[in-house]
């Protein structure tokens, strides 16, 4: 038992470091948006090409590195710049350079040098890095990238409190890497200390590989933290995989002694493509193996995969090699979007973390219409703007000087004036093009208010909502005298409850006469169905004078959770159903009562003598 406390102990602490190192990474970061870094205004790859040297400047004149002479196509002499011993300036420089566009502190200094190339002698160039230009969208992408980071690193460490496992914990050691944060403040820093920056380098390289194996591992055990027999053994061979990624990532930096390391550089990273198909097989494959309700806790997963992951991949190849700048022509894209594109990133992390903290989930195409809604709103800004805002920022500045605290001000407007916006969208498309639910709690409300008896009331709660809704059970409790009597069920059976207590604590909320939630522990307690048929939402059908009767619902027949407007489609048919009871018992009350009127007026005109 003490032993157990320990590890556990133990766990904790690891947990805590590897969060905070996580964080320690991203969140200087956010300080880009009130004062940017700087740039010598050149990009070169993993071999030491030059491939742009206007980058991320508006004009070739503004970057240092062209006004030294400096141009695209020019090599730097890797023998002459590595990193023996490791803390001369050559060092630095080179870790501040290569492997694509880097951003360094204002006024940092860096010697290059370059490789004679035809004509050209082989020369020294001094550079000192000026304050990079950034536009308000760019503060925008980087601040909703930066928050996205924090909340996916706290999110995932919570997972593995609440549900501690080789799940959960796989999953953080991919999120600890791969985040939509970016670290290049955080890198600027360490880059007055080449050791320190060599040694982070090195420690990111091991936990990019524990990152892929964390998140193999995680697809074999997702929802429910189980592995079945068959893949035990690649489960036993992920150390070893995670060692291998991380050596192929790590020889990467082979470039900090002399040689060229662009195309290892370019496997390394596209190695995660493959990691990527492996994880879509082993999802896939594992799809047979799990109840209705957890394989759609499942296809959020792998729809999150399948947005995610790949946008990562793409976000790294073009911040750490030249391949897709010498697919898409050597300006490439906007820095602001693959900010966007390492947003993207963060719907893995938030269908991943619904997928493992619910029990039940509701169908995949609702998140992904709203993802869908905000990607719109973000890309429009990113793509039309990004220009135009710059050019406004500076007319502003040239004719007044505001402080650097004002324009994170707009840029922190800005994301909630998108946020704002995308609700308002979510809203708009659930209400006007989502109107299958509305369109069937219409039709049973006009049912409803037609009804001619309390039964036909009651098989319309049960077996159209079943229906209509393609429900695995419903069930209507009748009130007959303080007790609630099943009267009427769908996916019911023998041996399930015939009655319910209302003095029962999982009926506590019904005293509130509002729609509440059951607990699953709770229902099988109670001689619930079980599976997908266990009752998830309860409905009072009462009034404030009378409670004639509960009606419960479970999930849908292939396992998703009720939706919002589905719930509120149940409410509301309730609240019809309570109506329509109160007028049919005051229409019984009156018939009996004109039938009792008949029968005493009857009697008296017979007792009456002739």
């Amino acid at each position: 038992m003490r032993k157990h406390r320990l590890a556990l102990g133990a766990k904790r602490v690891l947990l805590f470091l590897l969060t905070f190192w996580a964080l320690v990474m991203v969140v200087p970061d956010l300080n880009r948006v009130v004062a940017p870094l700087g740039s010598f205004g050149l990009s070169a790859d993993n071999d030491g090409y030059i491939t742009n040297v206007v980058r991320p400047f508006r004009e070739p004149e503004a970057s240092p590195a062209y006004r030294a002479g400096v141009r695209s196509g020019d090599r730097l002499d890797l023998t002459r710049m590595r990193c023996i011993p490791w803390g001369t300036p050559s060092c630095a420089t080179a870790q501040a350079i290569l492997g694509g566009q880097r951003f360094v502190s204002v006024g940092r200094r860096a010697e290059l040098d370059l490789a004679a190339a035809g004509e050209a002698r082989a020369r020294r160039v001094e550079l000192v890095a000026d304050p990079r230009p950034v536009s308000i969208v760019v503060r925008a992408t980087l601040l909703l990238d930066q928050l996205a980071a924090i909340a996916v690193v706290l999110a995932a460490g919570w997972l593995v409190l609440i549900r501690r496992g080789p799940m959960t914990w796989g999953f953080f050691l991919y999120v600890l890497w791969f985040n939509p944060g970016r670290s290049d403040a955080f890198y600027a820093l360490l880059q007055h200390s080449p050791l320190a920056l060599l040694t982070q380098n090195l420690a990111g390289v091991l936990a990019e590989g524990a990152g892929y194996a964390g998140f193999m591992l995680f697809a074999l055990r997702v929802p429910r933290d189980e592995i079945s027999p068959a893949w035990r053994p690649l489960e036993r061979a992920l150390p070893a995989i995670a060692v291998l990624l991380a050596m192929l990532l790590g020889a990467s930096y082979a470039n900090l002694l002399g040689y060229r390391t662009e195309f290892v550089t370019r496997i390394g990273v596209l190695s995660g493509l493959v990691v990527v198909a492996a994880v879509f097989a082993i999802l896939l494959m594992r799809r047979k193996e799990l109840p209705p309700n957890d394989y759609q806790r499942l296809r959020w997963v792998i729809y999150g995969c399948l947005i995610g992951l790949p946008a990562i991949i793409l976000a790294d190849s073009a911040e750490y090699t030249s391949l897709l700048a010498n697919l898409l022509g050597s300006e490439g894209l906007q820095e602001e979007v693959w900010g966007l594109v390492r947003l993207v990133n963060g719907v893995l992390c938030l269908l991943v973390f619904e997928a493992v903290r619910r029990p039940r989930v509701v169908t995949i195409s609702i998140p992904l219409r709203r993802v869908t809604i905000l990607g719109i709103l973000l890309s429009v800004p990113a793509l039309m703007l990004h220009e135009g805002i710059g050019y406004i920022r500076q007319g502003v500045d040239e004719h007044l000087a505001l402080p650097a605290w004002t324009w994170f001000l707009i840029t922190a407007a800005f994301v909630f004036v998108i946020t704002r916006l995308h609700e308002i969208g979510v809203h708009f498309v659930d209400r006007h093009f989502n109107r299958t639910v509305a369109r069937a709690g219409g039709e049973i409300a006009v049912d409803i208010l037609t009804a001619r008896q309390p039964s036909e009331v009651e098989a319309i709660l049960v077996r159209r909502s079943h229906a209509s809704l393609d429900l695995a059970s419903a069930a209507l409790f009748r009130n007959e005298e303080g007790t609630f009597r099943r009267s009427l069920a769908e996916g019911w059976g023998e041996g399930h409850a015939e009655t319910l207590d209302p003095a029962d604590p999982i009926l506590a909320p019904m005293s509130r006469r509002k729609p509440f939630s059951l607990d699953a522990g709770d229902g099988r307690r109670r001689h619930f169905p079980s599976g997908p048929a266990q009752p998830i939402f309860a409905v009072p059908i009462a009034d404030r004078f009378r409670f004639h009767a509960l009606a419960l619902y479970g999930e849908h027949a292939n396992g998703t959770d009720l939706t919002h407007d589905e719930r509120a489609m149940l409410a509301k048919i309730a609240d019809e159903a309570v109506a329509v009871l109160a007028r049919l018992e005051m229409d019984a009350l009156r018939r009996r009562l004109f039938e009792l009127e008949r029968e005493i007026e009857k009697a008296r005109s017979t007792s009456t003598p002739g």
